[in-house]
C-alpha cells in the first residue's frame, strides 16, 4: 500500500522566517513581506496597549493589569501562584554587525547571499547511473550533496536522468557525464564546443540542444559513439578553411525555415523532440537511436518507421494540423505532447493510457491520439463567473500542467451584491494537472491512476499577496514546473526581495521563490530525507544546513525551508552577471543549479 505525507501549513516564525499579509490575502504559506512588517505590527500593538492602559487608570480599574506586574503573592491552598512571565531573548547577537545580523533574524538572506557568494549545484536522488554524485559510492543520496566539480560554475541549462547527465557551461558548451556517457571517467567532460548553445533536453539515449542562432544539434549520449562514429566538416572563422568535430554529432535545424525564421524552443520526451520557430511553427523529429516514435507523439496521423519520409530519420516534420495557429509553447512527456498558442488554447496528443492529454473520456477505443486535440479548458470553469486563458504549459512522464489566468466576470449575483461587483475583473491564477498521480505527481492530495480531466492543484490556486511596490493585491503565480518521470518541483512566482544593502535597515531582509516538491520518493528525489511519497505539495529543508548552523547561528534541529534565490545581478569572479537558482527533476534524481 502506498502512502504519503500531507505538508501541513504551520504559522511562520516571526524571528525565524519572512512574515505574511493575512489583512489583504487568505493566510497562505507562499506570500512573503518584508522584516519591517513586523516591526510595524510591534509598534501597532504597543501602541493599542497604552492606550488601554491610559483608560483602566483613568477609570480606577488598574488592579488586573498592576496584578499581571505584580510580584507573586505567597502560593496558598485556595490561591495559586501566578505563572511566571518569560520573554524570549533578543534575536540580535550583541556587536553584532548589519550582515551578521540580517542572517541570523532570516535563514532566507543567509541562503540567497549563500547563493551569490558560491554559486554551483546541489543534487540528489538516484545515483546508480553517477549523475548526482559522481564521486561517492553510495547509490542513494538521501540529502542535497554539493557537487565539487560545479563548484563556483554558472550554467545556462542543465538536464538530468539517472543514467546520464547534460549541461550548457556559461560559456555555450556542452557537458557531459554519468554512466551511461562513460563509466571510466566519473567527472563531467566538455563534448561539444564552439556552438554558443542556450538550451538542451534530453531523449531515451541521446542529447538535444538548441543554439544562439536557432540551430539544433542531436548527439549520443554515450562518449564512446560521439568519439567512433561519423564526424562532420566544420567552417572556420578563417575563409577558405575547415576542419572536422571532435565529436560525432547531427545538425536537425529545419530546412523548411523561413528567411527570419528560427528555432526558439524545445521540448523532448524518450524517443521524440518538438521544435518550436519563432513564426509560431511546430516541428516533431525523432529523438531516440533505439525506437521510433509509435504512440502518436509526433503529431502526425499515420507516420511509422516505414511511413516516414525519405532521408534522415530523425529530420524533423511540420506538424501541420497546427497550421495557421501561432504556438507560443511546447511541452513532452514520455510519449505525448504540448502545445500552446498566443491566444490561450491547449492543444494535446500522443499517448492517453493514463489520462494525459486532459481531454476527458472519449469514444476512440485506442489510447493513441496522432492529430493535436484541444483541451476543453472552458469547461473547467463552467458556472465559476470566471473566464480562463492557459498561461504556461509543461509536462514529463505521463503527466500534464497548465497555468490558468482566470478573469471574474459579471454574473447574476452581481446585482444584489456590492461585495461581489467589486471582485469583476479580478484576475486569479490556478494550477492544473492530468494524467497518472499513483504516486502523487498531480500534487492534488489524491493517489490516482488515470486523471482525464484537468484536476485543480488547489494549495497552488486562487493565492493573493500584497505587493508593497505595486501597492496593490496581487495573484501569485507560478514561474516553473519542472517534471520528472513521477515526482514534480514547482517554484512559486511569489514577491520576491534582492535589495537589501549596506545602506538599507539591518532587518532589511532579502528572500527567494518558494520551492515545493511532490510525488514519487522512492530514491530520495524529493530532498525530504525520507523515503515516503508525497500527495500535497511540501517545502523541504535549506540546501546548506552546515552554513544554518554555523553562520546563522541557529540550532542543529532548527529547521527551515528552501527557497529559490531570484534573477539578480551579482559582482561574482570580479564581474557583473545576473543569475538565478533553478530546480530541475529528471528521472528519480533532482538538482538545483545556479542559472545565467
Amino acid at each position: 500500500m502506498i502512502t504519503g505525507r500531507t505538508a501541513t501549513r504551520a504559522a511562520p516564525s516571526l524571528l525565524k522566517t519572512r512574515h505574511y499579509h493575512f489583512a489583504f490575502r487568505p493566510a497562505t504559506p507562499y506570500a512573503a513581506r518584508r522584516q519591517s512588517h513586523f516591526l510595524r505590527s510591534l509598534a501597532l500593538v504597543t501602541a493599542v496597549v497604552s492606550a488601554a492602559t491610559t483608560y483602566q487608570w483613568l477609570n480606577g480599574d488598574f488592579k488586573l493589569i498592576q496584578d499581571v506586574h505584580a510580584d507573586a503573592p505567597a502560593a496558598s491552598s485556595d490561591q495559586p501562584s501566578l505563572a511566571e512571565i518569560v520573554f524570549e531573548k533578543a534575536i540580535k547577537p550583541k556587536n553584532a554587525t548589519k550582515a551578521q545580523t540580517r542572517d541570523q533574524i532570516s535563514s532566507q538572506h543567509l541562503q540567497v547571499r549563500k547563493s551569490w557568494e558560491n554559486p554551483g549545484v546541489w543534487s540528489w536522488g538516484a545515483n546508480d547511473g553517477k549523475v548526482v554524485a559522481p564521486d561517492a559510492t553510495q547509490t542513494l543520496i538521501r540529502n542535497p550533496k554539493w557537487s565539487s566539480y560545479f563548484n563556483g560554475k554558472l550554467l545556462r541549462d542543465m538536464k538530468i536522468s539517472r543514467t546520464f547527465g547534460a549541461a550548457i557551461s556559461e560559456n555555450g558548451d556542452l557537458i557531459q557525464w554519468g554512466s551511461d556517457f562513460s563509466k571510466e571517467n566519473k567527472d563531467p567532460v566538455v563534448t561539444l564546443k564552439g556552438k554558443n548553445l542556450k538550451s538542451i533536453v534530453l531523449s531515451k539515449d541521446r542529447v538535444l540542444a538548441l543554439s544562439g542562432n536557432g540551430e539544433v544539434f542531436s548527439l549520443s549520449a554515450s562518449q564512446e559513439e560521439q568519439l567512433t562514429g561519423p564526424k562532420v566538416t566544420e567552417s572556420s572563422w578563417i575563409p577558405g578553411f575547415s576542419s572536422i568535430s571532435s565529436v560525432s554529432y547531427r545538425n536537425i535545424t529545419p530546412k523548411e525555415l523561413g528567411v527570419r525564421e528560427k528555432i526558439t524552443q524545445l521540448a523532448g520526451g524518450l524517443e521524440h523532440a518538438l521544435l518550436l520557430t519563432s513564426s509560431g511553427r511546430v516541428f516533431a523529429s525523432a529523438s531516440g537511436s533505439s525506437d521510433y516514435p509509435a504512440k502518436g507523439q509526433m503529431g502526425i496521423p499515420g507516420l511509422t518507421w516505414f511511413t516516414r519520409p525519405k532521408g534522415a530519420y530523425d529530420a524533423p516534420l511540420e506538424i501541420q494540423a497546427l497550421h495557421g495557429f501561432k504556438i507560443a509553447q511546447v511541452a513532452a512527456g514520455d510519449n505525448h505532447s504540448v502545445a500552446l498558442d498566443r491566444q490561450g488554447r491547449v492543444f494535446t496528443w500522443g499517448d492517453n493510457q493514463r489520462g494525459q492529454l486532459g481531454i476527458g473520456e472519449t469514444s476512440q477505443e485506442t489510447t493513441i491520439f496522432e492529430s493535436p486535440t484541444m483541451v476543453p479548458v472552458t469547461k473547467m470553469y463552467a458556472g465559476t463567473s470566471q473566464t480562463p486563458v492557459v498561461t504556461k504549459v509543461f509536462a514529463g512522464g505521463n503527466t500534464t500542467f497548465f497555468t490558468v489566468d482566470a478573469t471574474r466576470i459579471a454574473s447574476a449575483q452581481d446585482a444584489d451584491d456590492p461585495r461581489s461587483r467589486a471582485l469583476i475583473g479580478r484576475v486569479s491564477s490556478d494550477v492544473w494537472a492530468c494524467g497518472h498521480g499513483i504516486w502523487g505527481q498531480l500534487g492534488n492530495g489524491r493517489w490516482t491512476h488515470v486523471q482525464a480531466l484537468p484536476t485543480k492543484i488547489a494549495p497552488f490556486s486562487g493565492l493573493f499577496e500584497y505587493d508593497e511596490k505595486a501597492r496593490k493585491s496581487v495573484p501569485i503565480r507560478m514561474r516553473d514546473i519542472s517534471v520528472g518521470a513521477n515526482h514534480v518541483a514547482a517554484t512559486m512566482n511569489n514577491v520576491t526581495y534582492v535589495e537589501a544593502t549596506d545602506a538599507t535597515n539591518e532587518n532589511d531582509t532579502n528572500w527567494g521563490a518558494d520551492v515545493l516538491f511532490f510525488g514519487n520518493n522512492e530514491f530520495f528525489q524529493l530532498g525530504t530525507g525520507k523515503r515516503n511519497n508525497v500527495v500535497t505539495p511540501t517545502y523541504i529543508n535549506s540546501l546548506d544546513r552546515s552554513s544554518e548552523v554555523k553562520e546563522g547561528k541557529r540550532a542543529k534541529g532548527e529547521v527551515h525551508r528552501f527557497h529559490a534565490t531570484p534573477m539578480a545581478q551579482v559582482k561574482h569572479d570580479g564581474r557583473w552577471v545576473k543569475f538565478e537558482q533553478r530546480v530541475v527533476c529528471g528521472r528519480g534524481v533532482t538538482a538545483v543549479y545556479s542559472g545565467v
